[in-house]
């Protein structure tokens, strides 16, 4: 036998020679929830080891994680209902707590990248990424208040906006606002194919976003299409994306994987909560063992093609790392 793969196998550093995927802490985005309030941590029952923080807490955690080597950190606010409308007017008011936040991070940490999330769920008295009439989801009406949303953002210093409503047409009408206000480089990173999953439940937990009627499933894609997900990246691509994203990950590997092999835009994978916390309980209960199992979900899911990570196991892995 000439030919033996094992002999690349036999130690350490012989199969560091030939690792085809590497997991960087460049290519992790960390997801933190925030809220109203002071002095707040609250940890999120269904997602143990993350948690619910006031702004001023935030920028604490914000600050270990740089020094971990973290540096893109996604956001998403948990809103108070007397706040919300069917408009979701308090995505775009003068200092509302997201925008505010966004202030505070890039003031004291203008190194971080800061992305942030563009839909009218957190914001909206109906739960729905869009707005509501007669029970019916309108695109079109839908629209401006985005692009409201996300030139606030902008204009607090967002280095990445994340349109994850799934409208049709949002990411060439928020481009064309960006741009008309002279925020050209402001990147969008889409949620291109946001799938209607199972699996976003701990999320909604989390920031009590979940719809007051009905489901997503006539603007999310549905979990048996593959090839759909080409037609919504086409679209991305000409409206002007800067990402692609597929939501969740570990569950489509397929669609990461096909996603990478069609376009040149970076592609970005969310490993969801649902994901996140299905690994987790089963650690728990000494099923699997945590620091075997995180590190082989994150990378397959680098493996299957996806150049930036969204995951709630960011710090842990790094932490596990050094």
């Amino acid at each position: 036998m000439f030919i033996r793969p094992r002999r690349n196998r036999k130690n350490a550093v012989v199969r560091g020679h030939i690792r085809e995927t590497r997991l960087h802490a460049d290519h992790l985005v960390y997801p933190l929830f925030l809220i109203e309030g002071s002095n707040q941590k609250i940890e999120v029952p269904s997602m143990p080891g993350n948690y619910r923080w006031s702004a001023d807490m935030l920028l604490g955690e914000v600050e270990a994680c740089l020094k971990l080597g973290i540096r893109s950190f996604i956001l998403f606010p948990s809103i108070s209902e007397s706040l919300k409308d069917k408009t979701a007017t308090y995505s775009y008011a003068p200092d509302n707590l997201y925008t505010k936040t966004i202030r505070s991070i890039k003031s004291r940490f203008p190194e971080a990248c800061i992305i942030t999330d563009v839909a009218m769920d957190p914001y909206s008295s109906d739960g729905h990424d869009g707005y509501v009439e007669n029970g019916e989801i309108l695109n079109d009406k839908t629209l401006p208040i985005l692009a409201q949303m996300s030139l606030a953002q902008a204009e607090a210093g967002a280095d990445i906006l994340g349109p994850s409503d799934m409208m049709d047409g949002r990411v060439g009408y928020i481009r064309e606002a960006l741009d008309d206000n002279g925020f050209t480089n402001v990147s969008i990173m889409s949620y291109t194919a946001k799938y209607a999953s199972a699996f976003y439940g701990p999320f909604r937990d989390a920031l009590d976003s979940a719809p007051k009627a009905g489901d997503k499933k006539t603007y999310q894609m549905d979990p048996a299409n593959k090839y759909e997900a080409l037609i919504e990246a086409d679209l991305d691509l000409e409206e002007g994306a800067d990402y692609l994203m597929v939501k969740p990950a570990t569950l489509y590997l397929d669609v990461i994987h096909l996603l990478k092999e069609n376009y040149q835009l970076p592609i970005v994978a969310y490993n969801v909560s649902g994901e996140c916390a299905m690994l987790t309980a089963a650690c728990q209960n000494g099923w699997l063992e945590f620091d075997k199992a995180m590190p082989e979900m994150l990378l397959s899911i680098k493996r299957a093609g996806a150049d930036v990570i969204i995951t709630y196991f960011a710090k842990a892995y790094l932490e596990m790392m050094k």
